[in-house]
């Protein structure tokens, strides 16, 4: 970490850290977004006019204030406004309809709601009325936010230790709950990612994920640290989205596994030409990385890849440093900042730092949640390696417990993410009245390749060295597996359910 990133890093508020970033580069890019250029300088005068005007409509500390927006300049606008007025927000991520919308909005109890208007076809105001909703305003592009003169608001506040964020899980599971966060916690998880991606000034980076997602503040903070821009895209697909990547030089790309492998899939139409010559590192994390998807990321597309370890709870816990080892970025989550203690309990992982949240909305949840030492249970499984290298190996829900004997579902994807005819696997763990569980593996194929065959899967994991008695017995081939609408996790529980009654 630079100087000045160390220095910033100690910011009390994300205002403060946005007010002194200002100070320091005023006229530097932090936003692009098409024609848009929105500077550091720009950035924090525009957010103190709208908290003004928020201000005028009655927004005061403490008070929440629920956004359902896309990944926009009018958004993070927003949002450092409500950071300098100390009010409580509640991001809801733009893909959510009436079911989980309707629960954030009735459990943190916000007293207005920011919607985008009619956005890719939805209505989202009219959602926002069935639903009861209180304080409903458009939030739609320039011009939209509400404004006013600075002069008539309140000191900002001057500490960032009091939960002034409610983020929602993302639904791989099927009850979302909601992450209680601090500004310090959310500086503490940007630090981690930027002390491990040491981005330079001259790097342009990208916002190609919900800015609602605990991600858009995990990277703002790594621009506000470092002091470079980033690209910000409402809808990532590719090959569209390429134009925007090439037209603003973009270096740094990703947001999760499921970027990574939409870039390689790109990348390999066109071998031989380079889709984004400026580009030189892919980043990510939210969901667990194949080793084979780093080697062929690094052999085909000629960048590096370095992939982290983050959920809702925690916004950064590890992160690979791209002059990392090949062996440690393909098979580790990195290693986790100063301030981040990563205790091994039972197989489990378990975190105490600053970055942890505070707890659920729910206060019995947060009694489940946290050990006796303070120490947050992830219900993920891993290891430290000598190097202090964090290696995940699988979920305590992902356990597959056959006859008796524990089976990683991640080590048998890690197995069929090399083979040819697989796009995407996931492996899951159904009901079987002689066996307690079955391993089923569901299969997306890439397009043009031949149906595969549980015989030729066996057969393929007998000959990478699984053992016996972890081979599948169940194959189903999909067109597409069930995934989130932030960092396109895929969702297993819809997967139990499709397949639990189903007998091979």
């Amino acid at each position: 970490m630079t100087d000045t990133a160390h220095t910033l890093s100690t910011s009390r508020t994300l205002w403060d850290l946005l007010d002194r970033r200002a100070a320091l580069t005023p006229g530097r890019p932090v936003l692009l977004q098409d024609d848009r250029v929105l500077t550091f300088g720009g950035l924090r005068d525009r957010a103190e006019r709208v908290a003004a005007g928020l201000y005028g409509r009655g927004v005061r500390p403490g008070t929440v204030v629920a956004w359902q927006l896309p990944t926009r300049i009018e958004t993070a606008v927003l949002s450092f406004a409500l950071a300098r007025l100390g009010a409580v927000q509640s991001p809801v991520i733009p893909f959510y309809r009436d079911r989980e919308t309707g629960f954030a909005l009735r459990e943190s109890k916000a007293a207005f709601f920011a919607v985008p208007g009619v956005w890719r076809g939805f209505d989202h105001t009219e959602m926002a009325r069935r639903l009861g909703a209180r304080g409903i305003f458009e939030v739609y592009g320039p011009g939209s936010l509400p404004d006013g003169d600075p002069a008539v608001l309140p000191p900002p506040p001057a500490e960032g230790t009091s939960v002034r964020w409610i983020y929602w899980t993302s639904g791989t599971t099927s009850a979302p709950k909601g992450v209680l966060h601090t500004d310090r916690s959310l500086i503490a998880g940007g630090s981690c990612l930027g002390h491990a991606l040491r981005p330079a000034p001259d790097d342009v980076g990208s916002l190609a994920f919900p800015y609602a997602h605990i991600g858009g503040p995990d990277y703002t903070v790594m621009l506000l640290l470092y002091g470079f821009p980033a690209v910000m895209l409402e809808h990532f697909a590719l090959p569209g989205a390429l134009a925007e990547y090439r037209r603003h030089g973009v270096t740094v790309a990703g947001g999760s596994t499921a970027f990574y492998s939409m870039f390689l899939a790109e990348q390999r139409r066109r071998p031989g030409e380079r889709i984004v010559p400026t580009l030189r590192l892919l980043a990510g994390g939210g969901a667990p990385k194949p080793p084979e998807l780093y080697h062929a990321v690094v052999r085909e597309m000629g960048v590096q890849l370095t992939h982290g370890y983050g959920m809702t709870e925690v916004p950064m816990i590890t992160m690979g440093a791209p002059d990392d080892t090949a062996e440690n970025l393909a098979t580790t989550e990195g290693r986790p900042p100063d301030g981040m203690e990563i205790r091994i309990v039972d197989g489990e992982v378990r975190l105490r730092g600053e970055a942890v949240c505070q707890g659920y909305l729910d206060p019995a949840q947060t009694a489940d949640a946290f050990d006796a030492d303070g120490f947050l249970r992830t219900g993920d499984l891993g290891r430290l390696t000598a190097g202090g290298h964090l290696v995940l190996t699988g979920r305590l829900k992902d356990v597959i417990i056959r006859k008796g004997e524990n089976i990683s579902a991640k080590e048998i994807e890690d197995l069929l993410a090399a083979h040819p005819a697989v796009g995407d696997a996931a492996v899951i763990g159904l009901p079987d009245a002689e066996r307690g569980e079955r391993v089923c593996a569901v299969v997306e194929q890439p397009p043009g390749t031949e149906a595969l065959t549980l015989g030729a899967v066996t057969s393929y994991l007998r000959a990478a060295g699984l053992a016996v008695h972890k081979l599948p017995e169940q194959l189903e081939l999909v067109d597409a597996l069930p995934r989130g609408d932030t960092l396109r996790k895929v969702l297993k529980y819809k997967l139990r359910e499709r397949y639990s009654g189903t007998v091979k």
